[in-house]
């Protein structure tokens, strides 16, 4: 499987992207891409702005990690997963995951289950920025962790 993983502060272009993995996805005969995007709202509460912090080396190893998990779960031939950190604002890019594989259903369960890994097990760290100026840290939910520990069934 080839695999390429990115955490960076500048904004991905998907159209780039897509086209970047697909000189590497083979025969495939099904690319699934995910974009993950900074809401307007936490519940009730106007955000500003999403704040996210990584360790630098760990985090993209941990990536990389969940992403050779896939892998062996299902036959991805090319895998692209990009994430952002620093300041995001409502309507930008987070996340950007490209799973390509020779049929549909092992495309997007491979592109799902790094997504329910990335939200449980990438150490990152999050930062909510409300309209009024308040912030707070993001707290892990519990259905992330639910929606990760259905791969384990």
């Amino acid at each position: 499987m080839w695999l390429s993983v990115s955490v960076q502060e500048q904004a991905f272009d998907l159209a780039a992207e897509e086209q970047a993995l697909r000189q590497h996805a083979g025969d495939a005969g099904a690319l699934v891409v995910f974009q993950g995007m900074v809401r307007a709202h936490d519940q009730a509460h106007p955000l500003a702005a999403l704040h996210l912090e990584h360790y630098a080396g760990v985090t993209e190893g941990e990536i990389e990690r969940i992403a050779h998990q896939a892998g062996e779960r299902w036959p991805v031939s090319a895998c692209r997963v990009v994430h952002r950190v620093g300041r995001l604002e409502p309507g930008e890019g987070i996340v950007l995951v490209l799973a390509a594989s020779g049929h549909r259903r092992a495309a997007f369960a491979a592109a799902e289950y790094l997504m329910d890994y990335l939200k449980t097990e990438a150490p990152f760290w999050k930062r909510e920025e409300f309209a009024d100026g308040s912030t707070t840290w993001v707290a892990a939910k519990a259905s992330d962790d639910a929606a990760r520990d259905r791969w384990n069934d």
